[in-house]
Order: structure tokens, then sequence, then C-alpha cells
């Protein structure tokens, strides 16, 4: 049948299932918008404050669904202000597709207004990207584009669609939505080849990525830590990919992540990493990185294998494949004095935690952890607060944390929580900080304009805590422009936007705000004020290893 350029991508979107985009109109996605506006029975559009919030929005919305987040932008500064949740999505592998306007075909190379080459910008920050030139091939495009993003290490694409294609008259028919391409069979030479080491060691930890969110293994994971008696870490992505109950899991390890996960890496003879890249936040220093262990490191993505950390035994391909094999061939194993040495580290983790008297971080992610169910969403922006959601809160689902890992964005947070709540359907919680709630506020109007369950804490210090930390351990308290000294009153900022705003300072004051706020199903405020020398710990110094671990501040 034939149709308007921008009906096709409207149609297009619907076919492959598209329920909801997020995104900002503007000049050059008039058609676009228009065609949204016939058709608004049938997808759901939510503008945003700024494209930024739109990308990650849509973003969050990926990581919480599991589907392709879906952000639209205008030519020029629209679609440059994509580039930053692009760039977010493209460093945690979450499938996204954004979709920018650009000036008619002739105009290109002109310096038209409000024309940019954003195929261009966003080339090493997407999986693939289009620029369209014909009208008949555009729902094809489309439908690649999510093909791609959903296909393989999931990740970004953008398609960037001249005015005169929106504007031109093409065929669409409609197609079934096609699969993901099939991903690749790993080696079973390498199997077996894992299956005899990790039969041959004593003490195994299996430290897990986002790759086992994505890949949906995490029952294979645990099913394989119960038959080997092995412990479970993980990186900051793999957060929430195993309950935080459950007796095997010892939390994030790394940079800050728990001491008994971090120690028994540090220990172990024998690390199964499973989608996970190795990052340095993850590691410390590589060159000293478990470095009295084999690693067995299975990933989907072949170029991941040896990038960062030399492995043993480096299986790329289908994880499930290779996770269902290795289950298979090991046998069933009990490591007592394994178990033993990590309930110690266990132990010792435990005494170091401080009393809850005064309002801390602590106590905030206590209170949290006891009010809200298993279905609840926890966002997060970048810094302190970050690290201490990801030490404290507990997870009994998967794709309930919601957080920045590889490109670390600040401001990343409202239009995350915002996407993952409409996504997911759930309450959701954004814990931020003051410098990061700063850098994205104005998207405090779209949650408020959507009226969706959303509790804002703000974990308020004045300064910009992680890089305080920093500047205090190894910079001789040269607190160069961390130290915030605005005037915001955000009680009085959330009541001009439509929201809820209360402050607390006292334990007794956050407990009786949080509870409210999170039954009253709308959007509230709460500045929580801490002290602006809590310090996240443990920490490992810049360049350091396991042994350098920082525990006590002072260290």
């Amino acid at each position: 049948m034939k149709m308007k350029g921008a009906q096709i991508v409207i149609e297009t979107l619907i076919e492959l299932g598209v329920t909801d985009v997020f995104g900002y109109p503007g000049g050059q996605v008039l058609d676009i918008y228009d065609a949204l506006y016939t058709n608004s029975d049938r997808i759901s559009h939510h503008i945003t404050a700024h494209e930024q919030g739109a990308a990650h929005a849509a973003d969050g919305y990926s990581r919480a669904t599991g589907k392709v987040g879906v952000c639209f932008a205008t030519s020029g500064p629209g679609a440059t202000n994509l580039v930053t949740g692009i760039a977010t999505a493209m460093l945690d592998s979450v499938p996204m597709v954004a979709i920018t306007g650009n000036v008619a075909q002739a105009m290109i190379g002109r310096d038209s207004f409000q024309e940019i080459d954003i195929t261009g910008i966003t080339l090493p920050i997407t999986k693939h990207n289009y620029f369209i030139h014909d009208v008949n091939k555009l729902a094809d495009k489309i439908r690649e584009a999510f093909r791609i993003a959903r296909s393989g290490r999931p990740g970004p694409v953008l398609i960037d669609i001249p005015k005169d294609i929106q504007t031109a008259i093409g065929e669409y028919e409609p197609k079934p939505v096609a699969d993901p391409f099939p991903l690749p069979e790993p080696d079973p030479v390498k199997i077996n080849r894992a299956i005899e080491l990790i039969n041959s060691k004593k003490r195994v930890y299996i430290h897990v990525g986002g790759g086992v969110i994505g890949s949906k293994t995490y029952g294979l994971v645990t099913e394989l830590a119960d038959k080997l008696d092995a412990v479970i870490g993980c990186s900051l992505m793999g957060l929430s990919a195993i309950p935080t109950d459950h007796p095997r899991f010892l939390g994030m390890q790394g940079m800050h992540g728990h001491y008994a996960s971090s120690m028994a890496s540090n220990e172990a003879d024998l690390i199964i990493a499973v989608g996970t890249r190795f990052s340095d936040r993850a590691t410390g220093n590589k060159q000293k990185f478990a470095k009295n262990s084999d690693i067995i490191h299975i990933d989907l993505d072949f170029a991941e294998i040896n990038k960062n950390i030399q492995a043993s035994v480096g299986i790329s391909g289908n994880i499930e494949t290779t996770l269902k094999a290795i289950l298979a061939g090991v046998d069933k194993a009990e490591r007592p004095e394994w178990i033993a040495r990590v309930a110690g580290l266990r132990a010792r983790e435990a005494a170091a935690v401080p009393e809850m008297t005064e309002l801390n971080p602590y106590l905030v992610m206590d209170v949290i952890n006891k009010t809200v169910d298993g279905d609840t969403v926890i966002a997060t922006d970048v810094g302190q607060h970050q690290m201490w959601a990801a030490q404290y809160i507990n997870f009994k689902k998967p794709r309930k944390m919601i957080s920045s890992g590889g490109l670390g964005t600040m401001g990343f947070g409202m239009g995350a929580a915002i996407g993952a709540c409409v996504g997911s359907g759930d309450k959701t919680v954004l814990i931020t900080g003051d410098g990061s709630f700063g850098m994205n506020l104005n998207e405090l109007c779209t949650a408020v304009s959507m009226d969706i369950p959303l509790t804002i804490v703000i974990m308020d210090n004045g300064v910009l805590g992680m890089v305080r930390q920093w500047q205090t351990l190894f910079y001789k308290k040269h607190y160069s422009s961390t130290t915030l000294e605005r005037k915001t009153d955000f009680v009085k900022l959330a009541e001009a936007f439509g929201a809820k705003g209360v402050m607390t300072k006292t334990p007794e004051e956050f407990k009786a705000a949080f509870e409210e706020a999170y039954a009253s199903g709308g959007v509230t405020v709460i500045d929580c004020m801490i002290d602006k020398d809590e310090f996240v710990l443990p920490m490992l110094p810049p360049g350091g290893a396991i042994d350098d671990m920082i525990t006590v501040k002072g260290e």
C-alpha cells in the first residue's frame, strides 16, 4: 500500500510491537509527529523536557523490559542532544533505536538551518546507523535496525530520515517480525577444556555481568554454583541477576564492591566469568587481578575474550548453550573449606557496617529495603549514592537495577527512571545525589505530567561526593570546585514542578517521608540531608589491587 514516509515510520514501529516512544518535536520531524497524532490510539508518545531525557527514558525502558527502547528527535541540536544517551546505551549494551529528522536531501551539505551530520557523529557510539535515501526502503531499514539492536550483543542504532523522505509517498507492506540473528555456537573443545579445569579446582568463584541478564541465564548460573559448591559475585551491570538474599551471592566486587566478594575473587583458584567485560572498575589493577587464579571467560561477544584480562579458557558464543554444556559435564562437588573461608569474609564485612543512629546512607538504604516490594524498580544516577545503592539495596528479580555503568552518566537517573516506570508499570525509586539531580532535574516536569509512581531520594551533601572523596584521599583535600554552595531549595523546586517535596534530617523523618511517598503512588522528592564527608567503602585506590583495598576511613 502507498503512504507517506512519516506514516511508514509509525506503521513499521507498530508492526514491530512498539507501544511507547519518548521524544521532543521539532521542525524536521513534524511529519512524523503528525503521523503520531493520527495513530495516538495505537502508540503512545511521551514528551520529555529535553532530548537527552528522551534518550535516557528509552534506555531505562529497555533495561526494565528487555524490549527495544525508542526515542525521537529533530535535526541539529535535537539530534545532538541524544548523543550522551546513545553513548550510555552503547557502553551498557542496551537495545535502543533513535530516530532523527534531518533537512531535505537537496539541502544536505549546505549548512542549512539545524543541519548536522548525526550519522557521522554517532558512528562510534552505535552498533549501526542509517541515513535514509529511498522512501521505498524505509520500512525495511527500520526493521533491520531493530533486528541489529536486539541481535548478539545488544546496542543502540540510529536512523536519520531527511524531511523529503518523510513527505514522499512510498510502498509499505506489513511483514512478520524477524527474530534476532542466530547466536554463534560455542566451541565444544573449549567447553571440554573448561570442564576439565573446573573439576580440578578447590575454590570456585562465579563472576556475573550484564550479559547474564540479557541472556536470561541467571537460573543456570545459580544451578552451576550449587553443583560446584561455588560462590557468586557480580559487576555493577550484573546486579539483580542473582537475588541479593541468595545464600551463594556475595554482591558486587571491584573498586567499591563488597569486601567479601572482592576478597573471595582474589583468593579463588578459579574464576568463571559470565557475560562481563572485566572493566577496570571490576578488576582494579589488571596486572595484579586474579594473580593466583585461572579464568574461564564466557561471553557472547568474541571481542571481549582476552581484551582486558587473559583467560585460561575463553568461550565466545551462546551463553545459554555454553552454561548448559558445562553443567552437564562437570562433577558435582563439595568444597567445605572454601565455603567456610567465605563465611569468615562475610562475617568480617558484616562487622564493619556502622551503627545507624544518625541519618546516613546505610540507614537510607535500609529503610528503602524494608519498604519496597520485589517488583519495585531502583534507578540511580552516578556517584557515591550509586555505589551505596549497589552495595546495600536488596534485589529480588532481574531488571530491577537501572544504572549507568560503562559511561557513568550523571543526569541519567531521571529520564531512566521515567522510562523504566513506563515500561515495567511498577513503582520506581530514583536514588540520586544533589550533583547528579541538578543535571536533568527538568525531567521532573515529565514525571509529574505523566503522574507516575516515582519516589526520588536525593542524597544531599552539598558537594560532588565521589570527587570530593578522591580529593580527600589522593589530592591533599584540595576541594577544587566540588563544594557546590548552591541555594537550591529542592522542596520548593518539587512543589513548583507539581510534585510533593519533603526535607529530612533525622532517621525518623526519612522513614516517615519515604513510607508515605512510596504509598502515595505519585511523584515525591525527598531531600535527604547527609554528611558531606561520608565515604563509599571499601575502595580500591587508583591503580590498586584487591590487596590495597581501603576498608576504613583514614587508611
